[in-house]
């Protein structure tokens, strides 16, 4: 179990060990419990090491499957899980507005927001630029940022997707299924919401991913993002002209309802993805075998 400063176990080892403890009790081995998660059984042994953060959709399954009610869950929401993390420098304004927004409206373009990624996604996108224990820092870094808005009384975090934030491919089609499991969940919060910009539809859209972010007193910002370069403007005329752009695109695009429909129809999709290259590689081969190319390009990391 791993200790911190030599005074005890780390918060995750104790999330872990309770976790172990009741996966023992119903009589279920690491393999047979990641089989009806689903997920790998090297992730179970990760996170009742401690040595991994579990993240919202495993909890849910875990609290499902070892018939405990919301105890993980309850447990998962409580803990600091990452107490110690380091932003780059200009990014650093960001995470305090977001540490003391009310409320939190992005639209988002390419690249999943950083504020609802998976561990897996953010790992697989931050992997094209940084490795080692930068890369672990980064990871830690960015999903930290989740946590206020995870607690019950979070801000109110409102998201518009370009249908190509879901349609491009990082990672894999398993890192993509996950992430889009992730974004159903987020929409069922109650101070979440979740809506797709589709490519069929003529909408009228911000010319980049932005965020309006709004402090107490209902002071408001506009924060925008190029080259590792962080925008901010409180200029009273601009923030009216993109909040209006925000609102009108948020009407007109697909209901929350309709956009989990497509979220779920493309979590399906990498599902089967996954399942196309399992059955190609069990076939007797014929030569080189080659894994379905995707239908999409794969892109750069993303700074928020």
């Amino acid at each position: 179990m791993k200790r911190r400063n030599g005074s005890g176990a780390t918060t995750a080892a104790v999330f872990g060990e309770v976790l172990r403890h009741h996966r023992e009790i119903v009589g279920l081995t690491q393999g047979e419990l990641a089989g009806k998660i689903p997920c790998d059984r090297s992730l179970v042994a990760r996170v009742e090491a401690g040595s991994r953060v579990p993240q919202r959709h495993f909890v849910i399954a875990c609290d499902q499957v070892l018939g405990v009610g919301e105890m993980f869950a309850n447990l998962w929401r409580k803990i600091d899980w990452y107490p110690h993390t380091t932003h780059p420098d200009w990014f650093k304004r960001r995470v305090e507005m977001e540490a003391k927004a009310t409320v939190l409206r992005a639209y988002e373009t390419d690249v999943m927001p950083g504020l609802v990624q998976t561990e897996e996604y953010a790992r697989a996108l931050l992997s094209q630029i940084f490795t080692g224990r930068e890369l672990d820092e980064r990871v830690a870094a960015r999903m930290s940022r989740q946590q206020g808005f995870l607690k019950s009384d979070g801000p109110l975090l409102v998201l518009v997707l370009d249908e190509s934030v879901i349609r491009n491919l990082v990672g894999s089609s398993a890192v993509m299924h996950d992430q889009c499991a992730q974004l159903l969940l987020a929409g069922e919060r109650p101070n979440m919401r979740v809506q797709v910009a589709p490519f069929h539809l003529p909408l009228t859209k911000p010319k980049s991913s932005m965020s309006l972010i709004t402090l107490p007193g209902e002071e408001t910002w506009i924060y925008s993002e190029s080259l590792e370069v962080g925008h901010f403007t409180n200029d009273p005329a601009l923030i009216t002209r993109y909040a209006r752009i925000y609102d009108v695109l948020r009407a007109d695009c697909l209901s929350g309802s309709d956009s989990a429909a497509l979220i779920s129809d493309a979590m399906e999709g990498y599902g089967r993805d996954d399942n196309m290259a399992q059955e190609q590689l069990q076939r007797p081969r014929r030569g080189r075998l080659h894994r379905n190319s995707p239908r999409y390009p794969r892109i750069g990391p993303g700074k928020g």
